[in-house]
């Protein structure tokens, strides 16, 4: 087989349609990208509209997912074998009971399967309270993901070096595509350059600092606005958190007791309007603590906005920084307010990395590219399954 052949591909994933949720986001365009490219695509799970599952409720469990931008979909073996009928790959991306499920169905069908490393253990502990403290829990999780699903698939989709390293150390044996999600090209610079020639000459304009990504504990906003109430500059800058989420309470009520007077927004925007909102900011500050990869770096950059991201050993995203001034110790509110005061009294710098950052996100990141390399993974599976290979 070779990689202009056309497969048809079955993706699944618990709960797609949700353009908030990194994982569904990335399928969906990723499914896109495969089509535009002449492969055909089936897509299995809630909210699909070619093949959707029922929701699968499950005590406790489903309401904390919820909070995530999350569902789980109730197995269905009919479904899968409608679904999977006449494909050449089932590629999964959740180790979860209806990837499970999939995998087993396709195996009786003699379909090759691949799947995606999307979902970080720790993002999981760090959502569960004090289950986070109990020693050895995360090792537990990456062990549990490897009994359910990745011990039992020869290729495996991870979206950085950092996520195959980690994989690697805890005992995965699998053949590792390290392939990023990439960024959808709507998500580019437009007038930015155009319009920034004359608000850079208006007197007060307001450094615009923007946070995007899921209200969630590990995603660590809290650091974001106490470095904020440190800044020299904080009177010359306005806040914009972009997403949702189980904290989304909480940093509101800080942003009140700490940010009086600072303008703030906080909460959920619609994906079709964020490379707008991205256009608009002068800083994207991304302090997680937990990130295999985070898209929504890749966007901001893609739009112009200048990264500053938190340097932690968990989190991928600090490999997108191009200087030093794009980076700060995780967790660290003191030296983050430092690199946000450092570049209001750069605008000069921060005009010329802002052009230097959307140029090196639209030659390394793109989503074509990404797609690309995906679908010759899908190629190279479907050819180790062929008759007369090993």
């Amino acid at each position: 087989m070779k990689d202009h052949d056309r497969l048809t591909l079955a993706l699944v994933l618990d709960s797609f349609g949700n353009r908030g949720n990194g994982t569904s986001n990335s399928a969906i365009q990723y499914a896109q990208g495969l089509e535009a490219l002449g492969h055909r695509v089936r897509l299995v799970g809630v909210g699909s509209t070619d093949y959707p599952a029922r929701v699968h409720r499950i005590p406790l469990v489903s309401a904390v997912a919820a909070r995530q931008q999350m569902s789980f979909a109730r197995a269905d073996p009919d479904l899968f074998r409608r679904a999977f009928a006449g494909v050449d790959l089932v590629h999964i991306y959740e180790p979860f009971a209806f990837g499970r499920a999939a995998l087993s169905q396709a195996r009786s069908m003699g379909i090759p399967v691949t799947a995606g490393f999307h979902i970080q253990p720790e993002n999981i502990t760090y959502s569960s309270g004090p289950l986070r403290y109990l020693p050895g829990v995360d090792v537990a999780i990456y062990r549990l993901f490897r009994f359910w699903l990745y011990d039992h698939v020869r290729h495996i989709h991870v979206p950085t070096q950092l996520t195959a390293d980690l994989l690697r150390s805890h005992g995965y044996k699998a053949c590792l595509h390290v392939i990023s999600n990439g960024y959808q090209p709507r998500f580019n610079p437009g007038d930015r350059y155009e319009r920034d020639r004359y608000e850079r000459q208006r007197s007060g304009r307001l450094i615009q600092v923007v946070a995007s990504g899921r209200l969630a504990r590990e995603k660590d906003h809290l650091t974001l606005i106490r470095a904020l109430a440190l800044c020299r500059n904080r009177r010359r800058i306005c806040l914009t958190i972009a997403g949702t989420g189980p904290m989304e309470h909480r940093l509101k009520a800080e942003t009140a007791r700490q940010l009086d007077g600072m303008q703030v927004s906080i909460g959920f925007h619609q994906n079709a309007t964020m490379p707008d909102l991205l256009r608009q900011a002068d800083l994207l500050v991304h302090p997680s603590i937990a990130d295999l990869e985070s898209v929504s770096v890749l966007e901001g950059m893609a739009c112009g906005a200048v990264p500053v991201i938190a340097r932690s050993s968990l989190s991928a995203a600090g490999h997108f920084a191009l200087t030093q001034h794009s980076l700060f110790p995780v967790g660290k509110a003191q030296a983050l307010a430092s690199q946000i005061d450092w570049w209001v009294d750069h605008p000069h710098a921060l005009s010329v990395w802002s052009s230097r950052y959307a140029e090196h996100t639209k030659e390394h990141y793109s989503l074509d590219a990404s797609v690309r390399a995906f679908a010759h993974m899908a190629v190279q599976a479907v050819s180790d399954q062929e008759p007369g290979r090993v």
